[in-house]
């Protein structure tokens, strides 16, 4: 954008232009008496931004409330109505003599001051973000041939927010910020949690796809809290089992260990003592299921009452069932070839180095629900750590759709861990690299301490009472006001506050190209019939594919009444993607995974 204009008259309001004068002030707030004026363009209304002529600057508010006056005012006959400004900001000469638009108020305005409706020239100095890094991400709403640019390092810096009601344009929102982002700074790492797998046809170019099929990642990266919630299935565990898991897990770091050493292979070596090892249950130290179940089978064998071994029996049990459940193979298939493979996880979560594809799409649609808590808690985790112990060297952001579901203001529903780890980022985040972007649709059921970390906020239509009170509560602006205007906002119309805007602004986001908008690979994949002639036939493959994603071998025959079919061709010639969702790591169809 230009720099600021060294005229030092500009941005004053003419004398034609004066709509008003200051009658009243009182803190960060200042009452106009309105005169009467025919032009369109010339009526104050809710929203529109004012300008007071104080000395050498010119001042800068919002009207947030207009009325009519029954009578006169301070005995002015020409004062017909009253209007309320909030005071944002000023337009005063730098110490180069330019003028340049800043927060807060040096000067206030004095009674009899006037005001003018801020014109093109002033607005466009108040929106000029030429010191940082900016994106164009639309046009102001007052001003429509003025673009609506965001300062993209305090925006990331210092966290943010997209809030909004389904349907007002949220997804294409941030996918717009998210691409202009990645363009202005190639240096970022981008995470993005899909929930609704949707995002994928964004970033065609830019991004790495991840999903059941395609991720590795081994079960000896969950700590303890995240792998017994996986054992149990997301519910609490017993105490009795996971008292045996603290005690064996780090036992069998220590076998994997001396295996991987080969000193397993000295029958007379005495096992090292998971302590002096320096080994706990949370250490991302790789060890063995099969060493895990040896190890509470070995203490099963030492007791003679029957009663304490069927609990060691129930929690061989349950590792035994999940780690052959299908479902979680992206966890225990082949979790153990290749040694301590941590690094390239690593590597492959956050793109280093990231090969033209600078972003991760983690789609959890088709992950189990019951891991999809404890998986989004390993995946925060990790960002930090990095970032934390490789002392903020890559810049990351990590994107939370549907940030509710894994920071829930209510303290008895969700995952403990994952609350955490989605926190410690918003809290400590910034000095490690480590950048949070939440984006929900009932911001009143997020943790209100984790949203209050959000410097910058995109609030788009939201109509009830409690998602707008938590967002006058996170607003710390002197524009809180402007709240108002939040139920009635259109489809792509934001209020942007915060950090990374110059005031707080009514915009509208920019139209993102058709081929790049957020869409549900669902409903992509998706062949109706328009007749709606579903028969039998139809609802036995839709059957097969859905228990096909529990079937280990996807080559089993089931045997029935009448004959046998073969599930390899599940959903063919029906209309029915057998991919769907990539449940499994293997395809449905023979042939190699795509």
């Amino acid at each position: 954008m230009q720099s600021g204009n060294s005229d030092p008259g500009c941005g004053r309001p003419e004398a034609g232009a004066v709509i008003g004068h200051i009658v009243s002030v009182r803190g960060s707030q200042a009452t106009v008496g309105l005169h009467e004026h025919d032009s369109a363009a010339m009526r104050a209304t809710v929203g529109r931004f004012l300008t007071i002529a104080s000395g050498p600057a010119v001042l800068i508010g919002v009207v947030t409330d207009v009325s009519r006056l029954t009578r006169t005012y301070v005995h002015d006959h020409d004062v017909v109505a009253t209007a309320q400004l909030d005071l944002m900001g000023e337009i005063a000469p730098d110490p180069e003599g330019r003028r340049r638009f800043r927060r807060g108020i040096d000067r206030y305005p004095t009674i009899g001051d006037a005001v003018a409706p801020i014109d093109h020239e002033a607005l466009r100095i108040v929106y000029d973000l030429d010191a940082g890094v900016t994106i164009d991400i639309g046009h102001l709403q007052q001003d429509p041939s003025i673009r609506a640019s965001i300062d993209v390092d305090d925006m990331l810096s210092k966290h943010f927010a997209v809030l909004g009601t389904t349907g007002v344009g949220k997804s294409s929102g941030v996918a717009l910020i998210l691409q202009e982002t990645l363009a202005r700074r190639p240096d970022l790492r981008v995470f993005l949690l899909d929930v609704h797998n949707e995002y994928a046809r964004c970033f065609p170019d830019h991004a790495q796809i991840l999903n059941p099929r395609n991720l590795k990642l081994p079960f000896w990266l969950f700590n303890f809290e995240e792998i017994v919630d996986v054992f149990f299935g997301a519910r609490p565990g017993i105490d009795e089992e996971t008292e045996i898991l603290s005690e064996v897990i780090p036992i069998a770091k220590v076998s994997y260990l001396q295996y991987r050493t080969g000193a397993s292979d000295r029958p007379t070596l005495k096992r090292l003592d998971p302590r002096s090892a320096g080994f706990t249950a949370d250490t991302p130290v790789p060890y063995r299921l099969a060493d895990l179940i040896a190890l509470i089978d070995e203490r099963m064998g030492k007791l003679e009452n029957r009663n304490s071994r069927i609990v060691y029996h129930k929690l061989i049990q349950r590792i035994e069932s999940v780690a052959n459940d299908p479902r979680y193979a992206f966890m225990f298939e082949n979790a153990n070839v290749g040694g301590d493979t941590m690094a390239d996880v690593i590597s492959m979560l956050f793109r280093l180095p990231p090969n033209g594809r600078p972003m991760t799409i983690m789609q959890l649609a088709g992950f189990p629900a019951e891991v999809v808590d404890s998986l989004v808690s390993v995946l925060c985790r990790m960002a930090f750590d990095f970032g934390l112990w490789s002392d903020g060297a890559v810049p990351l952001l990590f994107v939370c759709e549907e940030a509710h579901r894994y920071a829930s203001a209510d303290r008895s529903i969700g995952f403990g861990p994952t609350r955490k780890a989605v926190s410690r980022i918003a809290k400590e985040g910034r000095k490690y690299g480590v950048f949070l972007a939440l984006v929900t649709q009932r911001p009143a059921e997020l943790d209100p301490t984790i949203i209050s970390q959000c410097s910058t906020l995109f609030a788009m239509r939201m109509a009830n009472d409690r998602d707008q009170a938590l967002l006058r509560s996170a607003v710390s602006d002197a524009a809180a006001n402007l709240l108002g205007f939040v139920p009635s906002l259109g489809t792509r119309e934001v209020l942007a506050f915060g950090e990374g805007v110059a005031l707080p602004t009514r915009l509208r986001f920019r139209e993102v190209p058709a081929h790049l908008l957020p869409k549900s690979e669902a409903i992509g994949s998706v062949r109706v019939d328009p007749a709606g002639r579903y028969d039998q036939a139809f609802v036995a493959s839709v059957l097969e594919r859905w228990r096909g994603a529990t079937l280990a071998n996807s080559s089993v025959r089931l045997e029935e009444p009448g004959g046998t079919e073969d599930l390899s061709s599940l959903g063919t010639g029906h209309g029915l993607d057998p991919d769907r969702f990539k449940i499994l790591k293997k395809p449905l169809t023979p042939g190699p995974a795509p």
